[in-house]
């Protein structure tokens, strides 16, 4: 009876060594990089985190010695236990078919409780498992070194190490996908597609150009420019100078008509005018993002590569494009207004 319990216990051991050898190799399999990335960057990383990512830069070496351990218990361990049971029958005096019913039964045991179950467990909750075991991992990856090296040797692979990247199709991917499963909302989907967007277009393409962009000329008496200042909803205006691409700066229509309103009629425009920013029309949208960011409501003058006015663009329209608002609009030249001749549009 006492050499049947200990077959069992014998039995226990090598179901429980091949069940937590599968599970921790498809749970290191598993486990986000991203995800373990993101704990290691914490104030306070949760334990095992740093020793996780060590094992997933070099995963070559981890896999070799779980699959190790995980072959010596269901290989090894199960001919060893094969012959022990063999010994333990012949002493009970069962013969026959036991021993061939021990043999099939182990097998089955071996599949469902040490491979398919573990795996599925460790997949599942592939993050706690891996975090848990990385520290054991570790420790057996160090003792079992010398043999890790040998077949390092002999295989190449093994030593390469798994950098963490990724690319704009790849999150465009994961974006949809998240999406598709309800992780994400829809919108958000579609907004970060938009953001990708943004470094394929440029000013050139987002602006309104020259001959439809709301401009002043900066001599004019503010008085004589009322009827249009009132009859044009453009929050900004562009004040020129006498040149056709002299560019004096940028004047708000709130400005202009609270002017009006204190009885300044008599003064020149440029008087009212703020300082103006300059970007090349063919800066890309996303740095043109981040040149906003220190004056968001004042809109930038679009510049040729020989410094001439081609157009105007402001912070509204780079931001219609990350919410899906904007469309390639069709301009039309804008009506000229009745200033002096100081002014030509060569547009």
């Amino acid at each position: 009876m006492n050499e049947f319990l200990g077959l069992g216990c014998l039995v226990l051991m090598i179901l429980v060594g091949s069940a937590v050898s599968s599970g921790v190799e498809a749970a290191l399999l598993t486990v986000n990089p991203l995800r373990v990335h993101e704990l290691v960057g914490r104030p306070q990383p949760p334990r095992g985190a740093l020793t996780l990512q060590r094992l997933k830069t070099r995963m070559g070496r981890a896999l070799a010695v779980l699959v190790i351990a995980n072959n010596a218990f269901n290989i090894f361990g199960s001919l060893m236990l094969g012959g022990y049971a063999a010994q333990v029958f012949q002493n009970q005096g069962v013969k026959g078919i036991a021993l061939a019913l021990f043999s099939i039964s182990l097998t089955v045991l071996v599949i469902l409780l040490g491979e398919i179950l573990p795996k599925a467990l460790g997949s599942r909750f592939a993050l706690p498992v891996a975090l848990a075991s990385a520290s054991s991992v570790s420790l057996l990856l160090k003792l079992m070194l010398p043999m890790v090296l040998v077949l390092e040797r002999l295989m190449p692979a093994i030593t390469a190490e798994n950098e963490l990247t990724t690319d704009e199709e790849e999150i465009r991917l994961l974006a949809r996908l998240g999406s598709q499963t309800g992780q994400i909302e829809a919108d958000e989907a579609a907004m970060i597609a938009k953001v990708f967007q943004l470094n394929d277009l440029t000013a050139r393409d987002l602006m309104v150009p020259r001959v439809s962009a709301p401009t002043l000329p900066g001599q004019a008496e503010l008085a004589s420019l009322e009827a249009i200042l009132v009859g044009t909803g453009s929050s900004w205006w562009v004040v020129l100078g006498e040149g056709v691409d002299e560019v004096l700066g940028v004047a708000s229509r709130d400005r202009l008509l609270a002017a009006l309103v204190q009885g300044l009629g008599p003064t020149p425009v440029a008087q009212f005018s703020e300082p103006v920013e300059f970007v090349p029309e063919m800066i890309r949208a996303d740095r043109l993002l981040t040149a906003f960011r220190r004056r968001s409501q004042t809109p930038r003058v679009v510049v040729d590569e020989f410094g001439g006015f081609v157009g105007v663009i402001g912070s509204d329209v780079v931001l219609a494009v990350l919410a899906g608002w904007w469309r390639r609009p069709q301009f039309q030249a804008a009506e000229p207004a009745p200033v002096t001749n100081s002014v030509v549009d060569r547009g």
